[in-house]
């Protein structure tokens, strides 16, 4: 199943905090908008013109409240770096949505192997292949080590 485009990021933000919202998660939103000469003159857009809005890169960060703590790092171009509990997972901005939704509706488990040692995280999406990311035992929280099978 496609999920909706989100064509910004201020169009993700507004996705993740009604999901949030969804699930009773307390949201806090800091945006990063403002003009980076550097990234104005390779777009062509150093002077007033139509071009200028695309040369005003806007960037978000997501915290919402836990357990788990998940933070939500949206970048300029369709990227996103969702964050629970000290694990990092590459997701597109448009799966966002979807993936924190799968979080807080139990689609996630660590499997833990005994030889080698070793865990990974790993989060279903329907309609998408699973999210998987590598957990040091170092880094198992409460939160994790509840999801272990």
């Amino acid at each position: 199943m496609p999920h909706p485009p989100l064509p910004s990021t201020q169009s993700a933000v507004l996705a993740i905090e009604a999901t949030a919202a969804r699930h009773g998660r307390e949201v806090s939103t800091g945006h990063d908008i403002g003009r980076d000469r550097t990234f104005a003159r390779l777009v062509g857009a150093d002077g007033a013109g139509p071009d200028e809005l695309a040369a005003i890169p806007h960037e978000a960060l997501v915290e919402i409240a836990g357990p788990p703590e998940v933070t939500v790092r949206l970048f300029v171009h369709d990227e996103a770096l969702v964050t629970v509990d000290g694990v990092a997972f590459d997701v597109p901005r448009d799966s966002v949505p979807a993936f924190l939704n799968s979080l807080w509706t139990g689609l996630v488990h660590v499997r833990q192997r005994m030889f080698p040692p070793s865990c990974t995280m790993i989060v279903t999406v329907p309609g998408e292949p699973s999210y998987r990311e590598a957990v040091t035992l170092i880094d198992l929280t409460p939160w994790l080590a509840g999801r272990i099978r």
